[in-house]
């Protein structure tokens, strides 16, 4: 996961714009923004990723970086 992307994503699009491009990227068809990432399946984990801390950051009224932190925790914690 490239930060600045998902960042980028975050600033820019929308949760709806987001999904819509999350839906397209599933069903092979191109996607109506643009995405960093080298494959398919980095710009997959950038799009859910921006998705996840949008809606934590309205739903809990916390600014970017401790979405993030919050995202990355969720992630490793299935690893501990």
């Amino acid at each position: 996961m490239n930060v600045p992307a998902v960042r980028k994503l975050v600033e820019n699009y929308t949760i709806s714009i987001l999904q819509e491009a999350e839906w397209n990227l599933i069903e092979g068809k191109e996607m109506n923004i643009s995405v960093g990432g080298k494959d398919e399946g980095e710009q997959f984990t950038h799009i859910t990723a921006a998705i996840w801390i949008l809606e934590n950051m309205r739903m809990r009224n916390v600014e970017f970086n401790e979405a993030l932190l919050e995202y990355t925790k969720q992630l490793r914690e299935p690893i501990n």
